[in-house]
């Protein structure tokens, strides 16, 4: 098969994945506006399947079977526990990652796909943090795994004994984790300080100056594609009720909900804490139960089997091959915990002599 028949292919399988990841979206999605548009969409990507199929055919490269992928599957899990919005965010970056040069007409399918996921669609940009946790979990468990997978070589390249190499991952895992929940509890409550000073500024703004308020609303339905007329009836309406007003302009040009603010700090925090001991805990857990080389090798193994999960989580939010990611996490990993073994190995040589 030459090289434009397998590059065919590939759009086939994109496009078909896409059709049964829409598909079942508009299943469990509970907004009927939203099922409808995610139908919408599903049909779009069909249509697109379908032009692959037909180009196959001409070059007369047998069309393969259908076959849902792995990551349809799981961002179908997601959303039937957590909701379509959950997920969302990913499908966003999927459909960039993808880039398919199709001659097939993707305007309409572009315009259903933005009323699912801009802010008029379910009331703010906010709604991509919560599927930003799914992201964020993987990323969490990552650093947790990569560091103390490190530390745990590093230790055991000194020749240290398995208490020592025990002791000292769970104080990385501890210590580890603390630093994240307190970074990430940091973070959240410094972007809702500036949250609640730029809302501020724009209520006392919109208190001063109301014509600019409206000015400013008019300009937002204008970018959504409204006619001038009609943009400026609306403004007008919402700027009779300044708390509407701010309301709108905060959602639109902040991005947020101003009741929610980012969301809690305390939960990014807990949250934070529990994934990076979760990945943190894969080197480390053998040495509770095994002892010496069986314990060295069984936390080899544990760490390649987090590696891997994290690996296909990972593949979930930059749409390449599950293998692509598992390959290149297992590199990176491999990498820094040889380098970390090496060094302690050394320095537990030379401590020693």
């Amino acid at each position: 098969m030459d090289r434009r028949a397998r590059h065919y292919r590939s759009n086939l399988r994109i496009e078909r994945d896409n059709a049964a990841l829409y598909e079942r979206l508009s299943e469990l999605a509970a907004d009927q506006r939203l099922r409808r548009a995610y139908r919408r969409i599903a049909e779009g990507e069909q249509a697109n399947a379908a032009f692959w199929e037909a180009q196959l055919t001409q070059m007369g490269v047998q069309v393969p079977p259908a076959r849902i992928g792995a990551r349809v599957k799981v961002l179908t899990l997601f959303a039937r526990r957590f909701g379509t919005e959950f997920v969302m965010p990913t499908v966003v970056r999927l459909e960039h990652a993808d880039h398919l040069p199709t001659p097939v007409d993707r305007e309409g399918h572009r315009n259903h796909f933005l009323e699912t996921s801009t802010p008029t669609a379910r009331g703010g940009r906010h709604r991509t943090q919560s599927g930003n946790t799914l992201r964020a979990a993987v990323l969490g468990a990552n650093d947790g795994l990569v560091s103390n997978g490190s530390l745990v070589m590093g230790m055991a390249g000194a020749a240290a004994g398995d208490h020592a190499i025990l002791l000292a991952g769970f104080a990385g895992l501890v210590a580890g984790a603390c630093s994240m929940a307190l970074g990430e509890w940091l973070s959240v409550n410094s972007s809702r300080e500036f949250y609640q000073a730029q809302i501020a500024a724009r209520a006392e703004r919109l208190a001063v100056s109301p014509e600019d308020g409206k000015r400013s609303l008019v300009g937002i339905y204008r970018q959504k594609g409204m006619d001038a007329k009609v943009a400026e009836e609306l403004a007008t309406q919402v700027a009779e009720h300044p708390r509407t007003a701010l309301d709108t302009l905060v959602r639109e040009d902040l991005g947020i909900d101003p009741d929610e603010l980012g969301g809690s700090a305390y939960g990014a925090a807990l949250s934070s804490f529990c994934l990076f001991a979760l990945g943190a805990l894969f080197p480390v857990a053998p040495y509770l139960f095994l002892h010496g080389h069986a314990a060295f090798v069984a936390s080899i193994a544990s760490t390649i089997a987090g590696l891997v999960l994290i690996g296909m989580g990972t593949a979930l939010f930059t749409g390449r091959s599950m293998v692509f990611s598992i390959a290149r996490q297992l590199g990176i990993t491999v990498a820094a915990a040889g380098i970390t073994y090496v060094v302690g190995h050394v320095l537990g040589t030379a401590l020693a002599g």
